[in-house]
């Protein structure tokens, strides 16, 4: 089934056909989050290919975090993700979202090596719980799983120049940095650590997803981690500045609002973990109003 099959027309986004957009829509509504609403920024071929894009992320995310089957099971699944990906590239297609995503792939001039190293990342973690990497694995991750999908997405917002890759590789490290310091508790109790081994020993935390949230001196290992996030927040910033400016308009938002989190985690600190952060419904809108404007 290539990409041709389907009805289409000329009036929806992406020339697609809208049972197809409708289906791929359902997989963003069906996540739960924001990130449907946050994309309305966006004219309507951008946004469904960012759509597309999360769909596609939102899948593979699934495989890693089922934990019905076994690892084995799991990462069959995502090499048939591979597969997948590499069947749009040659121009087949076997359902709404690929039919989608093919278009998106050719319109926005997307990397395959960027969904692989989603798909990678995403094994990393269907292959058994990740405990305290090396910082080498700690950084390879957050570049698969965040910088990987700000490189899909810098380029649907507008912008595939180099400092666009700039953009998503420190945006995605400050996001996913970001996301870890949250969730140390609620990993923890799925028996994950991605703090880096290094730096728990610096501290003399231990490296055990049981025994980290009481850790005497976790705060110190979130403020250092929290130092290196504002680092690439910074860094991501600066390289906006050398971008297309109404293209970075929704890599702006979620670096203010994710800065926003991580500041009311510093404040909080680390010693009660799962006392998890989150930002008020105003806060939220003023985020959005300043990060759009400024």
């Amino acid at each position: 089934m290539g990409f041709a099959r389907g009805r289409t027309t000329d009036t929806a986004p992406l020339g697609c056909d809208p049972a197809d957009l409708a289906e791929v829509e359902g997989v963003v509504a069906a996540s739960g989050t924001s990130f449907g609403k946050g994309m309305r920024i966006l004219p309507p071929d951008r946004r469904y290919g960012m759509y597309a894009v999360y769909a596609f992320c939102r899948l593979v995310d699934d495989v890693a975090d089922d934990e019905e089957g076994d690892a084995d099971d799991r990462c069959a699944r995502l090499r048939a993700w591979h597969a997948r990906i590499a069947g749009l590239y040659a121009g087949r297609a076997g359902d709404a979202l690929d039919r989608v995503l093919g278009v998106v792939i050719r319109r926005f001039d997307l990397r395959q090596a960027d969904f692989d190293a989603v798909i990678d990342g995403m094994m990393m973690d269907a292959a058994g719980p990740i405990v305290a990497p090396d910082e080498a694995t700690f950084d390879l991750y957050c570049d698969r799983v965040a910088s990987a999908v700000g490189r899909l997405s810098v380029r649907v917002f507008g912008d595939g120049s180099e400092d666009a890759d700039r953009v998503a590789y420190h945006l995605g490290r400050a996001l996913q940095i970001t996301n870890i310091l949250r969730d140390i508790a609620e990993d923890a109790a799925r028996g994950r650590l991605y703090l880096p081994r290094e730096l728990l020993a610096r501290f003399d935390v231990p490296a055990d997803p049981a025994r980290v949230v009481r850790a005497r001196r976790l705060d110190g290992v979130g403020r250092v981690l929290a130092g290196r996030a504002r680092d690439h927040f910074r860094a991501a910033y600066r390289a906006m500045g050398r971008c297309d400016r109404r293209a970075m308009r929704p890599a702006r938002l979620m670096g203010a609002t994710y800065a926003a989190i991580l500041t009311a985690q510093e404040k909080q600190g680390w010693r009660t973990p799962e006392r998890r952060v989150s930002l008020s419904r105003p806060r939220k809108l003023l985020i959005a109003a300043r990060a759009l404007v400024g």
